[in-house]
């Protein structure tokens, strides 16, 4: 079994986090702030921005590709990549426009990734009930 589909969402995952990780540099570079954040609001959210992404694409990448690998059909795969995609970026740009603060980019992001992450989590559940334990 090939995941290119996976492929693609992890390949469009890093290009946020290495965006967000550019943005990280811009403003350590410009508070010149060589770690932790120098008490840099700006650079506390960039970095925060960062951090979100990395904890929570991973995870949600390895339920992409278990629900491949395990057959779920390809338009709900996309489906599920999509909504991702789409909500790690409303979550960084929410954060950011907030300033740390409430927004709602930054609340549907955090929804839109948890419950993308939650039916992807069901599916490979309901597949190792229906065939992973007799196999």
């Amino acid at each position: 079994m090939t995941l290119y589909i996976t492929g693609l969402y992890a390949s469009l995952a890093y290009l946020i986090i290495i965006f967000l990780a550019f943005r990280v540099i811009k403003y350590r570079r410009v508070f010149k702030v060589a770690i932790g954040s120098g008490s840099q609001k700006e650079l506390d959210v960039a970095i925060r921005c960062h951090a979100n992404a990395l904890e929570n694409l991973p995870l949600a990448l390895i339920l992409l590709a278990c629900a491949e690998i395990t057959g779920l059909a390809s338009l709900w795969l996309h489906l599920a990549g999509t909504v991702l995609i789409i909500s790690r970026i409303a979550h960084a740009q929410g954060l950011t426009v907030s300033n740390g603060g409430v927004a709602k980019g930054r609340f549907y992001g955090t929804l839109g990734t948890w419950l993308t992450m939650l039916a992807l989590a069901g599916f490979n559940i309901f597949q190792f009930v229906v065939r992973g334990i007799s196999g």
